[in-house]
């Protein structure tokens, strides 16, 4: 890796600000000398969309000082030339680029489409792995996504460059199908049966990408079951699944994505009528009237129905469930007698 990619590598140009610190345009290049240690030396650099490229002159010679380029050069000038042109570099990179959180423009994409939908950072968790990004349910704090630069050549290919790459939890069978196209790997650093790797070089559709992380987020994603009452005054919900197998419900604080719901039917049926899952939440829906007031839905999708007198409210208060006047959690080993 160069001075420039070392300085640079986590970091976009912004145009405006470049011009604005000195750099002239030419075409589509943008282009800075500077001179330092008393003129003796001249930095040049060019910035062509992303890539950067840099070179230094020796006046004297009016030729490009190569010495910095030397891996392992040693000498107290070799170094305080290499220093002082870092420090010019690391001033533009301060004034005119923001930075970044991964190297690649398709890891970048994708951390954005991460937190446009489940607002998760990456946690860059190993100092001595800067480039790895962790992305975790912020609820059970497990990984469904880990974005990672590396040696292409890990993978078992015929290429030495540095590449980004994503690994995302899956099952075995999508494992074995996917692996068979080019730029899935079986998981690299993880359980091969469960995590599948991807590289992040656009040879994968972005929107391929996000339904493999979606999955993931759902797989390690906790859920909870719930049973919610339904006042059968108010709301015709025991024909509401006649002809659609989805409907819309008040959203509760409490569930979250994929959560189960028990639609409870109060009198004169006094019983669960109805298993769901929920399929989106947080849903922006404004209404009120004299019964009911949302500021939000949650999509319910069908799973069951259940006979009539199957759970009825005796049941529930021998399973332990005396009173059901609002969403209320339901654990797994009373729902497992539904």
């Amino acid at each position: 890796m160069t001075i420039e990619e070392e300085i640079f590598k986590k970091s976009k140009p912004i145009k405006q600000k470049l011009i604005k610190y000195g750099f002239k345009k030419e075409n589509n290049t943008y282009l800075i000398e500077k001179t330092f240690m008393n003129d003796s030396f001249k930095a040049i650099l060019t910035i062509e969309k992303e890539n950067i490229k840099g070179k230094i002159i020796d006046l004297e010679f009016n030729e490009e000082y190569t010495n910095i380029r030397v891996e392992n050069s040693q000498g107290e000038f070799v170094n305080k030339v290499k220093n002082e042109y870092k420090k010019i570099l690391q001033d533009i990179k301060n004034n005119c680029f923001e930075n970044k959180y991964f190297i690649g423009n398709q890891a970048n994409r994708i951390t954005k489409y991460i937190l446009n939908k489940y607002n998760d950072k990456p946690e860059f968790l190993w100092e001595k792995y800067e480039d790895f990004g962790v992305f975790r349910n912020q609820i059970n704090k497990k990984w469904y996504a880990i974005i990672m630069n590396i040696n292409k050549s890990v993978l078992q290919e015929k290429d030495n460059k540095q590449i980004d790459i994503i690994n995302v939890k899956t099952d075995e069978q999508t494992i074995k199908n996917k692996i068979k196209q080019k730029g899935y790997f079986e998981g690299y650093h993880m359980n091969k049966k469960s995590w599948l790797t991807i590289t992040l070089d656009d040879s994968i559709k972005d929107e391929d990408i996000y339904k493999l992380i979606d999955n993931s987020y759902d797989d390690v994603n906790e859920k909870k079951e719930w049973i919610v009452p339904a006042n059968p005054k108010y709301y015709d919900i025991v024909n509401s699944f006649n002809d659609t197998d989805t409907i819309i419900w008040k959203q509760s604080s409490n569930i979250n994505k994929n959560d189960i719901v028990y639609i409870y039917v109060a009198a004169p049926f006094s019983q669960i009528m109805f298993k769901c899952k929920a399929e989106e939440v947080n849903i922006p829906f404004e209404y009120k009237d004299q019964n009911v007031s949302m500021k939000s839905i949650v999509k319910l999708k069908l799973i069951k129905k259940y006979k009539k007198d199957q759970i009825t409210f005796k049941k529930l208060n021998e399973l332990g469930i005396t009173s059901i006047r609002g969403p209320r959690k339901v654990s797994k080993t009373v729902s497992k007698q539904f």
